[in-house]
């Protein structure tokens, strides 16, 4: 059982004059019209301070808060390992099923908390999804937080990944550059897919080895579109194997899960950047999971008696 949480937010001026309880529903759709309901009986809810109630009409500028009780959240795994320290950075590997940060009904069952009982100054420099393992980068000062990010935004750092995918490409590497935008989720209202007029996105494909039907894929990644990797091999034909989101044309299949739902295989294998303190390059390696690993060829060799 964690200890709760707060939420806080301002009503902006596109809600003004709607029902609070219309709002919470349509803003989050995680929940139903019966959960708020019971929210705001139970006093959890307020409006500039004031007890909130279901027909309140919003104004902008409000400040709403939930303060949601404690709750037990769903258990995943908590182990992780320290790859990289120093006075400025931090380098862990996250395991699969673990959320980055907060969300989706996880609080302290998240890395950035775990890793924070250790390093509490500790601040991600970019997250994986849920269902994504491997190398996750924290910045341990102001200095390396700005330098990482900005070279992170002007692709300067290396960003490389394992995948198993459905099928076996005909070409041993190839680039896909579709852009990534917003559109419909029957679920969410939206999520990232593959869009014409979404933001600018690139990803380099290597094929590592052929499974009969799946194939073990590298991918080095320019940008860093949310679900980028997941996007990007399933418009092109070959979607991460049991991937509950992501089919054909890189869109969401017809009865889509949500973007944290497990099944995929898909690992953070590599990063490469400059350190900001030393000017000197810095590559950090986790080790992918044995599903994710080439197979070793055997030996054809004969043992000598």
């Amino acid at each position: 059982m964690n200890q709760g949480f707060v939420y806080r937010e301002r009503i902006g001026a596109s809600a003004s004059g709607e029902e609070l309880l219309g709002y919470l529903v349509r803003r989050y759709r995680h929940s139903d019209a019966s959960r708020w309901r019971a929210r705001l009986a139970a006093g959890e809810l307020s409006l500039d301070a004031e007890v909130a109630r279901p027909g309140d009409r919003l104004r902008p500028g409000q400040a709403l808060v939930w303060r949601r009780p404690p709750w037990e959240e769903p258990p995943v795994p908590l182990a992780w390992a320290v790859l990289h320290r120093d006075p400025h950075l931090l380098a862990v590997a996250k395991p699969r099923g673990l959320p980055t940060v907060p969300n989706g009904g996880f609080l302290t069952h998240t890395l950035l908390h775990l890793v924070r009982q250790a390093s509490p100054e500790a601040v991600p420099l970019h997250r994986l999804g849920r269902g994504t393992s491997g190398v996750v980068l924290f910045g341990l000062t102001g200095m390396a937080r700005a330098a990482v990010s900005a070279d992170w935004r002007t692709s300067r750092v290396g960003k490389v990944y394992r995948a198993l995918a459905s099928g076996v490409p005909d070409r041993e590497a190839f680039t896909i550059d579709v852009p990534i935008g917003p559109v419909p989720h029957s679920r969410l209202g939206s999520v990232h897919a593959a869009f014409a007029h979404g933001r600018p996105a690139v990803s380099h494909v290597r094929v590592l080895e052929a499974r009969g039907n799946a194939s073990l894929l590298e991918v080095s990644i320019e940008t860093g579109r949310p679900h980028q990797i997941r996007i990007h091999l399933a418009w092109a034909g070959h979607p991460l194997v049991g991937d509950p989101l992501y089919g054909a044309g890189g869109l969401p299949l017809p009865h889509p899960g949500l973007p944290g739902d497990p099944g995929y295989r898909l690992h953070a294998h590599r990063l490469s950047l400059t350190h900001p303190a030393t000017g000197q390059p810095l590559v950090l390696e986790c080790a992918p999971p044995l599903p994710l690993r080439k197979t070793e060829p055997r030996s054809s060799r004969s043992t000598q008696r």
